[in-house]
């Protein structure tokens, strides 16, 4: 799958318009300037990040969304 389809369906579970930071990421993978980091994340380094991602509000429209997902994921379709 090509970094820009998995930019796109990030996309679509955070947010229905566009977004110019994931413009920004998505322009750098065609010009070849967004690179992988050099080693991976220590086990310190994702414990802060998982920390700070928790500690961030969550806001209404995120939850109301959220819940219109499991919503329509419960009701079954025909095949």
């Amino acid at each position: 799958m090509s970094p820009t389809t998995i930019l796109q369906r990030i996309r679509n579970l955070f947010t229905s318009d566009t977004s110019e930071h994931f413009d920004c990421i998505k322009d750098a993978f065609f010009k070849g300037t967004l690179r992988e980091p050099v080693g991976p994340m220590s086990d310190q380094e994702l414990a802060r990040a998982i920390r700070e991602f928790r500690s961030a509000p969550v806001s209404d429209w995120s939850l109301a969304k959220l819940s219109r997902r499991f919503a329509e994921a419960s009701v079954p379709r025909d095949a």
